[in-house]
């Protein structure tokens, strides 16, 4: 696992298959996603230089995210936090809806599931739940932005007091040039779309993505300018 400082209170932690955010308020740490299965005693381990791990606010519930999650709040006592859609598969009380691949996805889908560990989630013992323009007590008061279309409750985080943005899977950057695209593996194109446009649409000059390196100036201008280039198929 890579940590990478983005911003003094914002540092990037990139895993083979995915990556998660820390925010530093303080002492106090919010960790955006947490890993793969397995990653937590790493992400404490990193996040003991800069603090104590208070929440996990989950973006939507696939393992490259929410995997470690159970782990993190188990060593460290952190409040996990998703969406009231996403929380029953986060406990494991329900299956995930699966994505509808285009054709070219499947092959990059294949991939990632070979590079991920085994050895099952780390579910945690209780999820906060929230919804859409519920704002959580981080990064000067954390906007939660509904984005269904990679997964029915997936979310944004936006902090517009330090111009941060935080976008799950709705949003992505390529890996062969790091230009801004709509996120792939979804289970509604459609909304999808119309999600990156609501994403794109508020002030952030950082950008942090699930998949593929941040956008760390002028990202508002960034994700309109891509937003614009995708039409629903319906």
């Amino acid at each position: 696992m890579d940590v990478v400082e983005l911003l003094p209170r914002l540092h990037l932690l990139r895993f083979p298959v995915g990556q998660a955010y820390l925010w530093r308020d303080g002492d106090d740490l919010t960790l955006v996603d947490a890993g793969p299965a397995g990653s937590g005693a790493r992400v404490v381990a990193s996040a003991g230089a800069l603090g104590r791990v208070r929440r996990v606010v989950l973006t939507h519930f696939h393992e490259d995210h929410a995997g470690g999650a159970g782990e993190v709040a188990a060593l460290t006592g952190a409040e996990v936090v998703a969406h009231t859609l996403e929380a029953p598969v986060v406990r494991g009380e329900v299956p995930g809806p699966p994505p509808v691949f285009e054709d070219w996805e499947r092959p990059l889908h294949a991939d990632a599931v070979r590079r991920l560990p085994t050895g099952g989630f780390d579910r945690p013992a209780r999820v906060t739940e929230v919804s859409g323009g519920d704002v959580l007590d981080f990064g000067g008061g954390a906007r939660v932005v509904h984005a269904p279309g990679h997964t029915d409750g997936s979310i944004g985080l936006h902090l517009p007091h330090h111009g941060v943005l935080f976008t799950g899977d709705s949003v992505a950057a390529s890996p062969v040039d790091g230009t801004v695209m709509l996120g792939v593996f979804n289970t509604d194109r459609d909304l999808a779309v119309a999600s990156f446009g609501r994403l794109a649409e508020l002030d952030a000059e950082t950008a942090c993505f699930g998949h593929g390196d941040p956008v760390t100036a002028g990202a508002g201008e960034a994700l309109r300018a891509s937003a614009r280039t995708y039409r629903p198929y319906g």
